[in-house]
């Protein structure tokens, strides 16, 4: 442009008449006007996708705004994938349509809601894996059913040793879902009479839980996705089912068992140690690993097998957050800051991306199917689907994106 103007100012200076000097800027001004606007595009669509996937963005930080222009969610009920304890608004749970009006709004940016085409073209030829318990099979059933809704000749199939996984054949993107508790191997555990290490400190049953050894259902899984979400939490503060007297975990290391043995979250930081060094040895030189967070529990006046419930219609508010799951307050749902507090320090550091869902899910108490669940007891763990983990899939593309942003 600097050379128009340079030859431009020759012309002028030279003998030539005002008609012609009037047409030869009138044609400048036009070049100048539409390569203005050529190359404002671009711009403004950088701009817009910085304030949308903003690297210095914090999605957590945000509040829930309710949107009655939300009409319909993203999916139907009658999406086979959903467990039918999930299933509010086929089980006729009051606020089922509620749930998915309600809007997470991050102060810092805006957060695209999941567009199903999108991510279709984006991941042709890819696979996506979750990894993890059933809150993870939650987040992995809300993907399937948002992506079936667009695209619905799909092959159904188990993956590396998936529990359940579909191939989307146009776009040939698989998904699938590998079941694992505590991501180790682990089994019951009896005292053998002849005795032995453990026999001679008093135990007699138990689970053996080998911290270096992943669960068959995943092992094969670093090898054959592009992208991996782990999860891991809720199995370890379970004293129903690892009772820290009847059955307690008893972990293994190469074999033999840890003496002095360990508590459940020893335990824990051992087996994340552990699976991230398996990974580095596994995953191909591209694969994007994720750890999900843990997902909040809201059982209010005492635990699941106390009479405890979640009967609320709305969000809470910051204050009650707070008070639910304050680590001070020790209370029913602390567990969600305990486990996140391992997760952080095992990842801090690593190759590895944390995907943080707690924050955003904390506040959602009226998102649980609650009695709707089908359970003797109310379940104030899981989510309803359609429901929040749709929103978990949204910050899962965000975290996505800002990831590709800065290779």
């Amino acid at each position: 442009m600097a050379n128009q103007w340079k030859k431009l100012k020759q012309s002028s200076s030279l003998s030539i008449s005002p008609s012609c000097l009037f047409l030869s800027l009138l044609c400048f001004a036009s070049l100048f006007l539409a390569f203005s606007l050529f190359n404002t595009s671009p711009q403004t669509t950088s701009v817009k996708n910085s304030v949308l996937y903003s690297k210095s963005c914090n999605f957590t930080n945000g509040q829930w705004i309710y949107d009655p222009s939300i009409k319909s969610p993203r999916y139907d009920n009658t999406c086979k994938e959903i467990y039918k304890g999930w299933n509010c608004i086929g089980s006729k749970k009051s606020n089922a349509f509620d749930i998915v009006k309600w809007r997470w709004k991050p102060y810092q940016c805006h957060l695209p809601q999941f567009d199903p085409v999108s991510f279709l073209n984006r991941f042709r030829n890819k696979n996506i894996g979750f990894v993890g318990d059933s809150l993870n099979r939650n987040m992995f059933v809300s993907l399937f059913c948002t992506l079936k809704r667009v695209s619905g000749d799909v092959k159904k199939w188990r993956p590396a040793g998936a529990d359940r996984g579909f191939t989307f054949l146009k776009y040939n993107l698989t998904i699938s879902y590998h079941r694992t508790n505590l991501l180790a191997r682990y089994g019951r555990w009896s005292a053998n009479a002849n005795g032995g290490v453990l026999e001679s400190l008093g135990y007699k049953e138990g689970y053996r839980v080998d911290v270096d050894v992943p669960e068959g259902t995943w092992a094969d899984a670093p090898s054959f996705h592009d992208i991996l979400i782990f999860n891991t939490g809720h199995w370890w503060w379970a004293p129903s089912k690892f009772d820290p007297v009847k059955s307690p975990m008893l972990f293994f290391e190469k074999g033999n068992p840890v003496v002095p043995p360990v508590s459940p979250d020893s335990g824990l930081d051992m087996v994340l140690k552990h699976m991230i060094s398996y990974l580095n040895k596994r995953i191909r030189p591209r694969t994007t690993v994720f750890m999900r967070t843990q997902s909040p529990r809201h059982f209010e006046g005492g635990d699941w097998d106390q009479g405890g419930s979640c009967q609320r219609s709305q969000p809470l508010s910051s204050q009650e957050v707070e008070e639910l799951f304050s680590l001070k307050n020790n209370g029913t749902n602390v567990e969600v800051r305990l486990v996140n507090q391992h997760l952080y320090r095992a990842f801090q550091g690593t190759r590895f991306h944390v995907l943080d869902i707690s924050h955003v899910s904390e506040f959602r108490a009226d998102a649980h199917p609650s009695t709707a669940g089908g359970k003797k007891h109310d379940d104030c763990m899981h989510w309803c689907l359609p429901g929040l983990t749709d929103i978990w899939n949204d910050l899962f593309v965000a975290y996505l994106r800002n990831i590709e942003d800065r290779t």
